[in-house]
């Protein structure tokens, strides 16, 4: 088992560091700033300044070769490896900008993973081009109001087959991406067959325009009292929305087929992105802890904080190799052993995230918790990841099966 950097991937990781530390990271401030200055001050819209910061840095990448890292196991872009890419995505974890200047953000590599594997020649033609080129943004949309939908099989949003178009109603939120501007497609779950089907033969999934008539955005979920704007966690309605009968993805009754395929890369993206977090916050708790002084004494020298720093870069390592072991066990291309893999990394790497970004609010006093740091915005990044994807609850009991499994097999031979 190989967890190491690789001679392919090595080059690329200094790259991309490099980029992000000192081209995208101190514009950050001011890109995050402009939220809310677009004419009228619509959050939902971006300002010219924005669009000039991203779109800059985006040419910068593609034109240094730096472009949809995520294609792992694949004949377009590097066609790394899931352990190649989760060293990248640790580096794009430092700055919530950075997936994005590398087409590398969330939901689009999702989406577009989606749309590679599963997708016929004409829906990469309508989509899959544009997306690859950053021209254009996406959104899944799985999660209902009215259902919990942890268990995805209580979706029950509507989609019924009327000659050549199917007719969509219902309601679905945390659509998250859905509230950027440039937002133009929708995965989306629905149910198509009857209860009588099996539980996980009952769901589809299309491709929708999301200018299409009868969708209307409700509103944006706010995130700890924040609307994540522009990019956006929406709450939308379909009333009788027609779409074709080819914008099905697969086939009837394949929606959580295409769900494991999507989400199990996605995961290990969200965690080593989490990992890169969680080393930005180590970074910052040691800078002010031997520049701050208190008491006739640096930070450093107070208390348990030695200890403290000392148990973050523990628990940051641990939970990268655990990160790398998932990635490993993806790459050898059985998706259900590596599920309780996965499941584990899930659970760890934003707890880890989040705990390390707690110590370094603490560290930094007032100042940790207001807006003179990132450190509040990855606190709320990272404590919502804990539901993202799946909740921890679900994933723990994913892992306890697997562990109890063999046992009770035992017991029923015994």
């Amino acid at each position: 088992m190989d967890l190491g950097v690789s001679e392919r991937v090595k080059p690329l990781i200094d790259q991309v560091r490099a980029m992000v530390r000192d081209e995208i990271m101190p514009l950050e401030e001011e890109y995050h700033h402009e939220v809310g200055k677009a004419p009228g001050g619509d959050r939902f819209q971006f300002t010219d300044r924005q669009n000039e910061i991203r779109e800059n840095l985006k040419a910068k990448a593609r034109e240094r070769g730096l472009w949809n890292f995520w294609l792992t196991d694949s004949d377009r872009g590097y066609g790394l490896s899931t352990v190649e890419y989760a060293y990248l995505a640790e580096e794009m974890g430092w700055s919530f900008l950075a997936p994005e200047i590398f087409n590398c953000a969330a939901p689009d590599t999702g989406n577009m993973e989606v749309i590679e594997r599963y997708c016929t020649a004409e829906q990469k033609a309508k989509w899959l081009d544009g997306l690859l080129e950053g021209k254009i943004r996406s959104a899944y949309l799985m999660t209902e109001p009215d259902v919990a939908s942890s268990d995805a099989t209580n979706i029950s949003f509507s989609a019924v087959l009327d000659g050549e178009e199917w007719v969509l109603n219902g309601e679905k939120y945390w659509a998250s991406g859905a509230g950027d501007p440039r937002c133009a497609v929708y995965v989306l779950m629905a149910k198509t067959e009857g209860d009588d089907a099996p539980r996980h033969g009952q769901h589809s999934q299309f491709l929708v325009d999301a200018s299409t008539p009868g969708i209307e955005i409700l509103r944006p979920m706010m995130v700890f009292g924040q609307d994540d704007a522009p990019h956006g966690h929406m709450h939308i309605r379909f009333t009788n929305v027609r779409i074709p009968k080819d914008a099905i993805i697969l086939g009837r009754g394949k929606g959580f087929e295409i769900s494991q395929g999507r989400l199990g890369p996605g995961r290990i993206h969200h965690c080593m992105r989490a990992i890169g977090q969680s080393e930005r916050a180590l970074e910052m708790l040691c800078r002010r802890s031997v520049t701050r002084e208190a008491f006739g004494k640096p930070l450093a020298k107070l208390g348990a904080n030695v200890d403290i720093i000392a148990e973050r870069r523990m628990a940051i390592e641990q939970a990268r190799l655990l990160c790398l072991k998932a990635a490993w066990m993806m790459d050898q291309g059985d998706p259900r052993a590596a599920a309780p893999w996965i499941s584990q990394i899930k659970v760890i790497a934003p707890r880890v995230a989040l705990e390390t970004v707690d110590e370094a609010m603490q560290m930094h006093g007032g100042t940790g918790v207001s807006q003179d740091t990132p450190l509040a915005g990855m606190w709320m990044a990272l404590r919502t990841l804990r539901f993202a994807d799946g909740p921890d609850a679900v994933h723990r009991m994913v892992i306890g099966r697997k562990e109890l499994k063999r046992y009770v097999n035992e017991a029923l031979e015994g």
